[in-house]
């Protein structure tokens, strides 16, 4: 994993362990990423919940990825493609977003009317929104309103909302501008300077 003395932007092939060294050491490395993520994620409403990705947590699933499927030198190549794009890139934060209820009818049913929710995130610092963009790779709307459980949320940032972001004890707020889940919170100062260690 990346040492923290400079942020990695990309997962290469050279990063990636010989399967049997992994295994070795999987059991630290996971208790290593839980230290890691414990302020990376943060609850927004009753069921949501997002988890902020970097360079860790992608190498992570690559590498979790490759141990549960067992497809060798050839799944390499994608989930590279996968997970990549999922790497805040110095001016920005990435969300993986997951709606979590257990019981399948209920998801649904509240699914249904969560249509366009990925384009309705947002962090509020200072009094300026920074309003996430899905990740292109696939629409997580159905033509019928349906939302998805999990979505892939990118925060593009100004120079000035970086800034901000980044003083300690500014107040930011994370919600949703969705009419059936306009939920908010404010980061708490823990969450607020472990992401800002993903700006450059």
């Amino acid at each position: 994993m990346s040492t923290g003395l400079a942020m990695k932007r990309q997962i290469t092939r050279e990063d990636i362990l010989p399967m049997a060294s992994y295994e070795a050491e999987r059991r630290e490395l996971r208790r290593d990423l839980v230290a890691k993520k414990k302020f990376r994620r943060q609850d927004v409403g009753p069921v949501c919940t997002f988890y902020f990705e970097n360079y860790d947590t992608m190498w992570a699933q690559v590498h979790e990825m490759l141990y549960i499927e067992r497809g060798g030198e050839e799944q390499i190549a994608d989930e590279l493609s996968a997970y990549n794009p999922l790497i805040p890139q110095g001016r920005e934060l990435v969300a993986t977003v997951m709606f979590e209820i257990d019981d399948a009818q209920r998801r649904k049913t509240f699914l249904s009317k969560l249509g366009g929710i990925e384009e309705m995130a947002f962090f509020e610092i200072d009094g300026e929104r920074v309003v996430g963009k899905p990740e292109e790779d696939v629409d997580r709307t159905t033509a019928d309103g349906k939302a998805s459980s999990v979505q892939f949320i990118h925060f593009p940032f100004s120079e000035s909302q970086i800034a901000k972001f980044k003083s300690p004890g500014t107040r930011v707020i994370l919600g949703f501008s969705h009419p059936e889940y306009g939920h908010m919170t404010i980061l708490p100062e823990e969450v607020r300077a472990a992401l800002s260690k993903d700006f450059d």
